[in-house]
């Protein structure tokens, strides 16, 4: 031993006076001390008295004890304290050395190979400092301050540059380990003693790997100190610790040593208490007083303190404070801001992964200068916030190489070009270049390199910039490789890269080693990221071929994305409507000439130019006026396309004047220019050319637009006259150039316009002269109805031409109807050939004109009606249209029966027409029903008592004639009997017959009755009333009784009698009498009739006399007894009663009401004494005195308690008080005594009155049961009294309670009483609860008086595989806006234990979404379900996504609910999620609601021109929602022609104007009323469109205006007409759209229907054949699949319940929060040796609580007052991974061991919480080996110890234990083979097999029932689809399609009515030429 030990000296302070002076360490050698030994010396030296109490600590306040004291180095401190939290008074020092670690030697060269330079280094080397704060600050909390104090003032001291964090702060080791350079995390030992050294842990990957592990090699902290200054001060403290850490190193303090040969890298660490600052003297330090006066304030933190601060640096600092805060707000962006970055557009700053993350640099300088403060949250020009709010897309993708395993992720940004100018940003400090303006000569070239020779991707290193390194470009996102139409986008992009430690980066963190090398190695994979996943994501050894795809898959994602972009977010020149690609000759450059592709319109700075739109140029000589031709840009494109620039051709005008076509430059056009001035410039030239034909009637009588004019009305003559704008008058053509005069024509045409086709019936040409003008003859005789329009067109007289110059020669056009003349005769319409008599009916008239047209008929016509035989009458007569209706004609008269008709002719004369009559033959049928005809129509009828009655019952019309009808049912109620109907429905006549009529006769008098009949069906017909008589019937109605023996005794009815007990009653005879009161004489059918209910045994020859059989008179004496003597079933009988009274006495008689009674308790009631006749009846002869004469005996009666005590009301004694006092419980026999009257009773004594209960059987202990599972056995409670005798009293209830009452127990009954035998059976059949340990208590009670009982102790074990609960999971930030996708849902099914159940497949989960809010626990039948996303691959199955679920087209609330389907009958439901769906993107301008058609004319009621009425406008989405609340401007309103022609004139809106504009308020417009002028301009019949047009700023992209189309007529008639057609065009349009809506849905469902019936099927083939796999018995039917799933069931049940190994520790913490529970609960062990040998070992921790934090775990030790043990894992380290045993080393085994050796915490199964159970169990089992028995054990531990290393303690199955000092043997290391507490085993594996039968069984039966329900709704939706209602449908659908096509054709025929006329009867001159000679006749 003595070898063994370790030289050292060991410095103690002795701080144990809270108020000592300054002392000196003493330094003790302990070479060959232990800590016993140690003890003495230390006793010795410090004069500690025996019974004193002290600590010692090292300056980490680790108390020192044996194992720790053997841990200690050379020159270790230690501090001699009272208490080990105890603060120094005074501060200690203590030694350190800190040599640069060996890795400096083998990394000595990384700087000088990598290291950059050409930049200011300086913020670099703040950003070090930084980092370590970051790193030290990344366990806290709240929120992570870090400050830079730059103390300029010299006011205050030297200068000097701070560096503060509130972080972990640092041990004295830890800053021992600080201070050695170059020794990284992954080599320190920060632990005092070996045994606690923590090794470095990798953190959890993160997002962009922002896990604050940037403190890292050693290195940097100490280079940036000795950069800034010349010397660093670190000041510390830990959470917890009372002691400051303080240590200074300095260039001067190096050159010292050096100087004299001292140790350079030796040092001294101050150990002082919190605020002392006693140890600063010197005057230029004085601000560290103040430092340190904060720490007081402060839990823990860490302070460096660089001074000796280079001039240069100050003055770097001071001048350029914007720039340096800048790069370090750069540098450290994402961790300030969060994954996401500073987005300064977004209202919210919460991000899911935001470290909150505070960096403020301080600036103090001489005053008056104020102190700068900037907090690097508050910086908005660093780059990456301008990178960030410039872009307007992204592109994220991950990088995976196999040279290292690290994670890069990559963000590329998108920053577009804006109209005119790139929004890339510019470096703030870089250099700014100018850019030369654009030019004509390049309008289709790039005209602005954005990020020009930049590279794209700066890189990021653990979440921080590393500046010097940057990747240019990725060859995916190369612009050489690129798509060339794209050239210029690739220069609008700029990249982030994130990785993280595996990627290696300089000591100084300024380059990355290799990590371009690596990402452009050709085996890299990219892949893209998509809503934060990889749905390419593959594995990182992927083939060449595989790698090859990836890359072009990237690269096709990136173009397109590209593409995308540029489309969509660039605002440049956007060419559209691609026509073709052409070859330009006008080109002088002929490299030049070929491709210009051809547009039809561009988009130019929000504002759209289209083919025809007239432009004005600038910077032109001359300025042109024209139209747009096309537009031009140099290059091959297909479809829409963005540029810088571009061509356009125009066309100048007016085109008469300038037949040419100019091409200019885009940005020529003049975009300020309006429609209106260009226009002004153009009609300047064109004012001289034909515009108008003035016409006129010089006879008068003009025909207006529009004219109605009846057949055979005269047309003309007609004078015409050509006018220019000027309105002068002229027949030829202005001359524009030299050239010869054109002369003008005019040709007049006259087209009648038909159903089918027009038709030109005149047609006539005018020359010019100079008389007449143009002149044209009048046209007569126009006798056909139709709509007709003259036409005269002015045309060129050498080529009849009708257009010049391009534009058509004025013309003119009058519309004009013949509608019919005054009528004349009538054709009577169609009238049903069958009529009823009194129905009405209606006559329709068509009335005539002259030529034979159909007219409206004169006022006042009064029709007259005639027919033979018949009455006539009509009510009104009414004209609509050309139709005249005689309205509601009835006929009167006799007609035939129901089955035939009769004929008559019918006369209509209409007055005052030439031909005024017509005929027409109808046949009368009976009409309907008017009243009742009852037969027999006496008055009264008599009937005889007890008869039925007959009617007979006819309906008849009003004129008496028998009609049939349906539902013609008669009812009959006759007074007193219930009702009877019959139908005459068929035959219009019926039968009643009554019930038989039973009176009762008063004095045999005659009575009468009401009889009622009435129809329910006619509530207006009047009911029948008869009256019906009654009179007595001659049958039996009265009997009487008498006795031949007594002629006094008359028996009456109810007659009550008294008896002799026994007697007999003899000789009694009846007599019977009719309702008449006659005797009626005995007959044998009377006789037979004749019964007794005294005897069965009747002599009918006795009956015939009339005798009656003898009554014997009951032996008892009792109430009355009944007797009857009845006639014909009791119709007619006599009823009397016999009283039986008592004989003379026998015997003595006792009565006892309660034979039994309890031990000790006096007799319940009491024991009754009498004398008695024979027959046991009381004579009542006892009196008052004899009760003094009687006695009682019995064996241990207590007879001083009997009293006898005399009933005078009944003549009898009562006897009580009987009580037992002694004796067993049995039968006692009571003898009583009276004269010589003995009687004697048996009474049953049992036991007492219940007073406990017992528990007499039940399950085994100790009792475990699973939630929400049963106990199989019964517990049986017997009631017992004091004495424990079982005794009965069903009065008992016996409860069954939990406790405590949070389990819920489910019995068949909670209560109730005991059975016959004192016992109650409770059967548990499901117990509910969180896990840990409850009672289940049995109490009774009596009365309400408690009765107590035995309480049993069980323990409920939580259920993995039960689902309690459904978690949901989402990004809740999203947006939601209509018809987009919803964010991804992600469901977790919680289990019992807290846990995810993985067995569900994802068919059962599924999503409700409903409009509304939450509707309760479930969702409404109005939800729509929508199934689960199928999972993605290499995605965890612990939970179930929804994904790409469309979110609603309407805005509003919604809500969510997601649903789980545990199996058939139990279902669970998530919390209901309220959802909030907005507008989308604003797309167009709509109305609320849809108006009409409208249709105006230009008449001057403002109603006739009136377009719209109060319609609001407003800006929607795609889907009709509102989108522009935010968005204000106008709208334009104007009209256009319907057909896109411009020639035709448009109508004018009031004031003569063609466009208006009315506000657009907050997106929405209003007009109250919108009209057009009066006398308008438009061509009639002509169908225009009111245009509306929005104008709005700010929106994306443009706006579709509203188009409402309406029909323009030039008179208010056929404005009425056209009106009507369209409001029903409109109509039928609607309903048309229903009908498709509705078989369209029919349809789609149908699909649908059919898809989840095929899905159903394959589903239940797949499950069909993985149940055939598993051998697992197949049902096809859900009978025999409920029978295969119990007998699965019971036999899982029979398992769950089968008795096995259970730990009877009693858990009393468990399920509390972060309390995982005792240690005998956590794990199973499946081999009882195992079991058994290793809670044995750990036996004293077996019981100890685990708990996941410290705060639990004092809680539970507070709860009970220290007495239980307590384990916190948070303050609990294990190495991480698992070791290999002993025997293993390097992969290779050492020996080759015998006896099965394992670890033992690898025979542990945890059923929850692994990977804390894990770190539970690695504490306390650490390394101990498990294996078979001694022998083996021992050798194994030989063999490893010769193998140089540490054996764990080794167990055997047998029980031995071989500890780890090699200890063996004795009853300390032999396990017993009986132990508790015992670790529980787990269940079967055949138990998790049936689990997943169940599961399959469920899902098939699941599966079958969809299959035949998806079938059965696909054959009823398909008999549906088939049914009358929707064949219906069918054809009233199709009878509105005719119906709309009819008025459609309506709407399109011109009303104009065609005129012929001759050639003579053209005009008056004869100087016209005809233009065509054929004619034709009128």
């Amino acid at each position: 031993m003595e070898a063994g030990r370790v030289n050292r000296r060991i410095r103690v302070y002795d701080r144990r006076s809270e108020n000592e002076q300054q002392v000196t360490g003493k330094l003790l050698e302990t070479s060959g001390l232990d800590f016993n030994g140690f003890l003495k010396i230390l006793h010795r030296k410090f004069a500690i008295r025996s019974h004193e109490t002290f600590v010692l600590v090292t300056t980490d306040r680790t108390v020192l004890d044996f194992d720790n004291f053997e841990k200690l180095q050379d020159d270790s401190t230690l501090h001699l304290l009272q208490r080990e939290d105890q603060a120094l008074a005074l501060a200690t020092e203590e030694s350190i050395t800190f040599k640069p670690h060996y890795n400096t030697l083998i990394r000595s060269g990384m700087y000088e190979y990598y290291a950059s330079a050409g930049q200011k280094p300086l913020p670099y080397t703040l950003a070090e400092l930084i980092d370590n704060s970051i790193s030290a600050t990344a366990k806290n909390t709240g929120v992570r301050m870090i400050e830079i104090r730059l103390m300029f003032d010299e006011s205050l001291g030297k200068p000097a540059v701070i560096v503060l964090d509130n972080g972990c702060g640092m041990t004295s080791k830890q800053l021992n380990n600080w201070a050695v350079y170059k020794l990284s995390k992954f080599f320190r030992d920060n632990g005092t003693f070996g045994s606690k050294q923590e090794g470095y842990v990798r953190p959890d990957p993160v997002p962009r790997s922002l896990n604050s592990d940037i403190s890292y090699f050693g290195a940097g902290g100490k280079q940036a100190a000795f950069y800034i200054g010349d010397s660093a001060r670190m000041i510390t403290k830990t959470v917890g610790s009372p002691d400051v850490h303080e240590l200074v190193i300095s260039k001067e303090d190096f050159e010292r040593k050096e100087k004299n040969k001292e140790d350079v890298y030796s040092g001294t660490i101050k150990n002082r208490k919190v605020g002392d600052s006693s140890h600063v003297t010197k005057d230029d330090e004085r601000f560290l007083r103040s430092l340190i006066a904060e720490e007081s304030a402060k839990e823990s933190f860490t302070a460096v303190i660089i001074m000796g601060v280079l001039p240069d640096h100050i003055r770097f600092l001071k001048d350029n404070f914007a720039v340096w805060t800048r790069q370090l707000a750069h540098t450290f962006h994402y961790y300030i801001h969060g994954v996401n970055g500073k987005n300064m557009s977004s209202s919210s700053t919460n991000s899911d992964h935001l470290p909150n993350i505070d960096i403020q640099i301080t600036l103090r300088e001489k005053p008056p200068r104020c102190p700068r403060v900037m907090n690097l949250r508050e910086v908005e020009n660093d780059m990456q916030t301008l990178y960030i709010n410039t872009a307007a897309d992204t592109f994220e993708f991950k990088a995976y190489s196999e040279q290292n395993t690290g994670t890069v992720e990559g963000i590329i940004r998108y920053h577009p070009f804006l109209y005119d100018k790139e929004t890339y940003p510019e470096d703030p400090d870089a250099d700014q270049v100018s850019l030369d303006d654009d030019n004509d000569d390049n309008e289709s070239r790039v005209l602005h390199q954005a990020r020009g020779k930049r590279p794209i991707f700066n890189c990021f290193w653990n979440g921080r910039l590393i500046p010097y390194t940057t990747v240019s470009e990725f060859d995916w996102c190369s612009q050489s490789k690129g798509a060339k139409e794209l050239a210029e986008c690739y220069n609008r992009v700029s990249g982030v890269l994130f990785t993280d430690d595996r990627f290696t980066v300089s000591t100084n963190k300024l380059t990355f080693i290799e990590l371009e090398l690596i990402l452009k190695n050709k085996d890299t994979i990219f892949t893209r990221i998509v809503n934060g996943q990889c749905p390419q994501e593959k594995k990182r050894s992927a083939p060449p071929s595989l790698i090859k795809a990836q890359r072009s898959n990237i690269q096709k994602e990136f173009t397109q994305w590209l593409k995308n972009c540029h489309e969509k977010l660039d605002k440049q020149v956007k060419f559209m409507g691609h026509m073709e690609t052409i070859t330009r000759t006008d080109v002088p450059v002929k490299r030049d000439q070929y491709p210009w592709a051809t547009f039809s319109s561009i988009e130019w700075d929000g504002n759209i130019y289209k083919t025809g739109q007239l432009v004005k140029s600038q910077k032109t000589q001359p300025i042109l006026y024209g139209r747009v031709v096309r537009f031009l840009l140099y290059g091959k494109h297909d479809g829409n396309v963005f540029a810088t620039g571009g061509l356009v051709e125009v066309a100048l005008e007016p085109k008469a004047c300038y037949d040419k076509i100019k091409t200019i430059a885009i940005s020529k056009i003049d975009k300020s220019a309006t429609d209106e001035a260009i226009q002004k410039n153009i009609d300047k030239d064109s004012a001289k050319l034909p515009e108008i034909l003035k016409v006129d009637w010089p006879e008068g009588d003009p025909w207006p637009q529009n004219a109605a004019r009846m057949a055979g009305s005269p047309f003309g003559p007609l004078q015409i006259k050509i006018l220019n704008k000027k309105g002068e008058s002229i027949s030829t053509m202005p001359q524009v150039s030299h050239g010869a005069v054109k002369k003008l024509i005019i040709e007049l045409k006259v087209v009648q316009h038909g159903p089918k086709a027009d038709q030109e019936v005149v047609s006539f040409v005018a020359q010019h002269s100079t008389t007449w003008g143009f002149w044209f003859k009048k046209i007569e005789k126009l006798t056909d109805l139709g709509k007709y329009t003259l036409y005269l067109n002015t045309m060129l007289f050498e080529n009849n031409a009708t257009v010049f110059g391009g534009k058509k020669l004025p013309s003119y056009k009058l519309k004009f109807t013949i509608i019919e003349g005054r009528a004349e005769t009538f054709v009577i319409g169609a009238v049903s050939p069958s009529l009823y008599v009194g129905v009405p009916f209606n006559i329709p008239l068509l009335l005539k004109d002259g030529y034979d047209h159909s007219v409206t008929s004169p006022p006042d016509v009064k029709p007259v009606l005639k027919c033979r035989g018949l009455d006539l009458s009509y009510d009104r007569v009414d004209s609509s249209g050309i139709t005249f209706t005689i309205f509601d004609v009835k006929a009167r008269g006799k007609v035939l029966n129901y089955q035939q008709s009769k004929t008559y002719e019918l006369r209509v004369t209409m007055p005052g027409l030439k031909k005024d009559t017509q005929t027409i033959t109808i046949s009368l049928l009976p009409g309907n029903p008017h009243a009742l005809h009852v037969t027999p129509a006496d008055n009264p009828i008599t009937v005889q008592n007890g008869n039925p009655v007959t009617f007979k019952v006819e309906i008849h019309d009003e004129a008496g004639n028998i009609t049939a009808h349906s539902k013609q049912i008669v009812r009959c109620q006759v007074q007193g009997l219930p009702l009877v109907a019959t139908d005459c429905s068929t035959t219009g006549a019926g039968q009643l017959v009554t019930k038989p009529i039973n009176l009762k006769m008063i004095k045999g008098e005659p009575q009468n009755l009401k009889v009622h009949f009435e129809m329910p069906s006619q509530k207006k017909m009047a009911k029948v009333v008869r009256e019906l008589k009654v009179v007595p019937s001659t049958r039996v109605s009265r009997m009487e009784l008498c006795s031949e023996d007594d002629e006094n005794l008359m028996l009456r009815n109810n007659e009550k009698i008294e008896w002799l007990a026994g007697g007999l009653l003899e000789n009694l005879f009846y007599k019977l009498y009719d309702e008449a009161g006659r005797e009626v004489p005995p007959t044998a059918t009377i006789a037979s009739k004749i019964k007794v209910n005294w005897t069965g045994d009747v002599n009918l020859e006795d009956l015939l006399k009339g005798k009656l059989p003898d009554l014997q008179v009951p032996t008892q004496v009792q109430e009355a007894r009944f007797y009857q003597v009845s006639y014909q079933d009791q119709s007619v009988s006599v009823s009397f009663n016999i009283v039986p009274r008592p004989d003379e006495p026998k015997r003595l008689k006792a009565t006892v009401l309660q034979s039994t009674l309890k031990l000790g308790e006096i007799l319940p009631g009491h024991i009754n004494l009498e004398l008695v006749d024979q027959y046991d009846n009381a004579t009542k002869t006892l009196t008052s005195t004899c009760k003094n004469h009687m006695a009682v005996e019995a064996e241990g009666l207590d007879k001083s308690a009997v009293v006898f005590r005399w009933q005078g009301s009944s003549s009898s004694v009562l006897v009580t008080g009987v009580r037992f006092q002694s004796g067993t419980p049995g039968h006692r026999e009571m003898c009583f005594t009276y004269k010589s009257y003995v009687e004697r009773i048996i009474v049953k004594v049992v036991a007492g009155v219940p007073a406990q209960l017992k528990l007499v059987s039940g399950p085994e202990k100790p009792l475990q049961v699973l939630n929400d599972q049963g106990i199989a056995t019964p517990f049986l409670v017997q009631l017992c009294d004091e004495w424990e005798n079982p005794t009965t009293d069903q009065r008992v209830v016996v409860e069954l309670k939990s406790s405590p009452p949070t389990l819920k127990v489910t019995t068949a009954v909670t209560s109730q009483p005991v059975n016959a035998e004192g016992k109650a059976s409770f059967t548990v059949n499901c117990l509910s609860g969180p896990k840990g340990y409850y009672q289940l208590v049995f109490k009774g009670s009596l009365n309400q008086k408690p009765i107590p009982g035995p309480s049993v102790n069980l323990t409920v074990i939580p259920d993995p595989t039960k689902p309690v609960s459904l978690s949901v999971e989402y990004e809740t930030n999203d947006k939601l806006p209509a018809g987009g996708i919803l964010p991804v849902f992600s469901v977790t099914v919680v289990s019992d234990e807290g846990g995810p159940i993985t067995t569900f497949k994802p068919a059962a989960v599924s999503m409700f979404l409903w409009k509304g809010g939450p509707s309760g626990k479930t969702p409404p039948q109005t939800a729509i379900e929508l199934k689960c996303s199928k999972p993605m691959q290499n995605e965890k199955n612990d939970r179930f996504h929804f994904r790409d679920k469309e979110i609603p087209e309407q805005v509003g609330k919604y809500t969510i609910q997601f649903f789980l389907r545990i199996n058939k009958t139990n279902v669970l439901y998530s919390n209901q999620i309220a959802i909030h769906v907005v507008a989308n993107q604003p797309v167009k301008l709509a109305p609320v609601s849809q108006p009409p058609t409208p249709v105006v004319s230009y008449s001057d009621v403002i109603a006739n021109r009136t377009l719209v009425k109060n319609m609001t406008l407003r800006i929607t989405d795609s889907y009709g929602n509102p989108a522009g609340q935010d968005l204000d401007g106008e709208v334009v309103i104007s009209i256009k022609n319907s057909s896109g022609e411009g020639n035709k004139s448009l109508p004018l809106f009031e004031g003569k104007a063609n466009s208006l504009k009315i506000n657009l308020v907050e997106g929405k417009a209003h007009m109250a009323r919108l009209a057009i002028m009066e006398n308008s301009p438009g061509e009639n019949g002509t169908t225009y469109v009111l245009l509306f047009i929005p104008q709005v700023s700010m929106v994306p992209t443009s706006l579709a205006p509203f188009e409402l189309p309406f029909r323009f007529f030039n008179d208010s008639e056929n404005q009425r007409k056209m009106s009507e057609l369209s409001r029903k065009k409109d109509e039928l349009t609607t309903a048309l759209a229903k009908y498709s809506d509705i078989f369209s849905t029919y349809s789609e469902l149908l699909s649908l229907l059919t898809s989840h019936h095929l899905v159903a099927s394959n589903k239940e083939a797949d499950l069909r054949n993985e149940l055939n796999r598993r051998n697992v018995e197949i049902a096809q039917s859900i009978p025999d699949v409920d029978r295969i799933l119990n007998q699965k069931k019971m036999e899982a049940s029979h398992v769950l319940r089968a008795p096995r190994r259970v730990c009877s520790l009693r858990d009393n913490f468990g399920g509390q929060q972060d309390v995982l529970g005792m240690v005998g609960h956590l794990a199973f062990v499946q081999d009882d040796d195992a079991a058994r040998v290793i809670s044995w070992h750990i036996r004293g921790d077996m019981d100890c609580v685990i708990t996941n934090t410290t705060a639990a775990a004092m809680k539970i030790f507070d709860d009970t007052h220290g007495s239980q043990q307590v384990m916190a894992l948070d303050s609990v380290y294990v190495t991480p991974g698992n070791r290999p045993m002993p025997h293993i080393r390097n992969g290779r085994m050492l020996f080759n061991p015998s006896g099965n050796p394992v670890l033992a915490r690898d025979l542990l199964i945890f059923p929850r919480d692994q990977e804390s159970c894990n770190i539970a169990f690695k504490s306390i089992l650490a390394d101990t080996i498990l294996i078979d028995d001694l022998n083996s054990g021992t050798n194994y531990r030989k063999a490893v110890v010769q193998n140089r290393m540490q054996c764990p303690t080794i167990l055997t199955r047998q029980g031995d234990r071989i500890s780890a000092r090699g200890k063996f043997g004795g009853a300390q290391n032999k396990a017993p083979m009986n132990i508790t507490p015992l670790f529980g085993a787990p269940l079967p594996q055949h138990y998790y097999t049936l689990k997943e039968h169940i599961d399959l069984i469920s899902q098939h039966r699941l599966t079958l029932e969809k299959r035949d329900q998806t079938a059965k709704a696909r054959d009823e939706h398909l008999k549906s689809m088939k049914s009358p209602e929707m064949l219906q449908k069918h054809q009233e659908m199709e009878l509105k399609k005719k119906q709309l096509e009819e008025i459609e054709r309506q709407l399109v025929s011109t009303p104009v009515r065609p005129v012929k006329r001759s050639l003579e009867n053209s005009g008056e001159p004869s100087s016209f030429i005809a233009k065509r000679t054929k004619q034709r006749s009128i």
